[in-house]
């Protein structure tokens, strides 16, 4: 019996590096079981070159993104809703039709003033998030309401 993909929002801010990086990271290595999608509470002017260019690296285009309202998605049954910053989660404590809300407290590479160490910042978060969702899809695995 084939099961149906678990719908995933990553959320921040903007929705211009860290969920968009998240999204782009679960599709990549768990399209097969997830249903990924991102936004900002705040969406910003689109998405960051630098989050391309980390996820470029890794053979995941996400150059054509966009930043997308958290109210697009307000409607949308979620198995899980991940902020990904602290001020998103002041902006979203709570999510409806979600039934799991998880926050991740991990800091904007963007606002590292150096380019260079803003560079190892992106590829940092992208590797600090694509173990996150590794574990989300462990944990996600063994929960109550079934197996992924």
């Amino acid at each position: 019996m084939k099961r149906s993909k678990k719908r995933i929002l990553f959320l921040c801010t903007g929705n211009a590096a860290r969920s968009q990086m998240a999204e782009a990271l679960a599709r990549l290595d768990h399209g097969d079981i997830l249903d990924p999608v991102s936004a900002g509470s705040r969406p910003a002017f689109g998405v960051h070159s630098l989050a391309v260019e980390v996820m470029a690296e890794l053979g995941s285009d996400i150059a054509g993104a966009r930043s997308k309202p958290a109210q697009e998605f307000g409607h949308v049954l979620f198995d899980t809703v991940v902020t990904v910053c602290d001020s998103a989660a002041q902006d979203c404590p709570t999510w409806p039709n979600a039934k799991r809300i998880e926050h991740w407290s991990i800091e904007d590479p963007s606002f590292e003033p150096d380019p260079v160490l803003r560079y190892r910042r992106f590829v940092e978060t992208r590797d600090d998030l694509r173990n996150r969702i590794n574990a989300l899809v462990a944990s996600l695995a063994e929960s109550p309401d079934g197996a992924i």
